[in-house]
């Protein structure tokens, strides 16, 4: 820069030069971070991209071969639909799409066989096709499906003189589809273990910053907690879906079914997650509240609080060792006496907190096996 403050070009070009390239490293940086998230998406997708090309070539190869059609256009077509619309192999899924598909090329070759093609032709199958799918009261899924499959056999390939082959390619292809989602990864299994660990890991992460907002005051601190803690509940539903897939694909799959026990108990957790989300919502409510409000909490209650983080820290890590937490009752039970031992006292922020506090106990014993009411026999009354 010269005496008079304006810069020398030189300089300008050099500071240009130095923010392009940090722009740029920036940008390769990003770039890469992404190309690795593609690579991981890839790389989880790959069983399901396998499954549905072998089951899309094995549909062609016994239209050919074993019903001895010339292009059996729907049978490949019907194994792609059924498999890449289950995404994760849950079978109740496989099974609403094959019949969505079923129901559409059977309507769909019927009217082109009776009544040609035209554009009323294609208004009535599709009318027909999706009302007998919510006959059967199916979902919008399988209802789509109905009218999107008839008009594809009405415009497609409308061969009037093909009499019903259509509707055997579907067929054949729904099957395949079916026998191919029995032969399921262990994913759907393991996944809601996975899930459950996560939402007790994110209970526990919510908690701790819940007691750190309490002891510095800090209000803004405070409505992150809630907001946290409100988040929670989008982990809860994908847990929730991920224990019904598992305890499906486990009671259809041969494959599979040494691991239906296990996935029924986690499935079981279900509730009891639910109910802990549902006290950690109104605990970290009643936080944000006492950060705003300037209501100080006891220093033992926010004690106890750490020791309730941490042994929901422990639960979610006996979940991912494979573990229903059953090695976290000494501890639970524990912290559940020391709460009867601390009494009650101080303002009614501390007093919310402190009773959520221990409701949250009851559901974390249910964690480890036990009914509600064995859980709350564990938790004493206050002193």
């Amino acid at each position: 820069m010269g005496g008079n403050g304006a810069y020398r070009p030189g300089e300008v070009f050099h500071d240009v030069a130095l923010r392009a390239f940090d722009l740029s490293e920036s940008a390769a940086r990003l770039g890469l971070q992404e190309q690795r998230r593609r690579v991981e998406r890839w790389r989880s997708r790959l069983f399901m991209i396998c499954q549905i090309s072998m089951a899309a070539g094995l549909a062609w190869f016994l239209g050919r071969n074993l019903l001895g059609h010339e292009m059996p256009f729907f049978a490949s077509v019907a194994a792609i639909i059924c498999l890449g619309f289950s995404f994760g192999q849950r079978l109740t899924r496989v099974i609403e799409v094959s019949s969505g598909v079923f129901i559409g090329v059977l309507t769909g070759d019927i009217f082109v066989t009776l009544f040609g093609t035209g554009p009323w032709q294609i208004s009535l199958v599709c009318l027909v096709a999706m009302s007998v799918a919510t006959w059967f009261n199916a979902k919008p899924l399988m209802i789509n499906q109905s009218g999107i499959q008839a008009a594809t056999v009405m415009t497609l390939m409308p061969a009037p003189n093909e009499g019903l082959s259509r509707w055997e390619d579907a067929l054949l292809g729904c099957c395949l589809a079916l026998l191919f989602a029995t032969v399921a990864p262990t994913g759907p299994v393991q996944r809601p273990r996975l899930r459950a660990a996560e939402v007790l890991e994110h209970c526990a992460g919510t908690v701790r910053r819940a007691a750190e907002a309490l002891r510095e005051m800090d209000d803004a601190a405070g409505e992150q907690v809630l907001e946290r803690a409100r988040a929670t509940q989008s982990r809860l539903t994908k847990l929730s879906d991920a224990a019904a897939e598992g305890v499906a694909v486990t009671r259809y799959s041969p494959f599979l079914r040494g691991h239906r026990e296990q996935t029924q108990a986690i499935a079981e957790l279900v509730a009891p997650l639910d109910r802990l989300v549902r006290n950690l919502r109104v605990f970290a409510r009643r936080a944000a509240i006492a950060t705003w409000r300037k209501e100080a909490v006891p220093f033992d209650y926010l004690d106890l609080v750490d020791q309730l983080a941490d042994v929901t820290d422990f639960c979610a890590q006996e979940l991912s060792a494979r573990r229903i937490p059953e090695r976290a009752r000494p501890r639970i039970i524990a912290l559940a006496d020391a709460t009867s031992a601390a009494g009650m006292h101080g303002t009614l922020s501390g007093l919310v907190i402190f009773a959520q506090l221990r409701s949250m106990l009851v559901d974390l014993l249910e964690l480890t096996g036990l009914d509600y009411v064995e859980a709350r026999a564990l938790v004493p009354d206050v002193d």
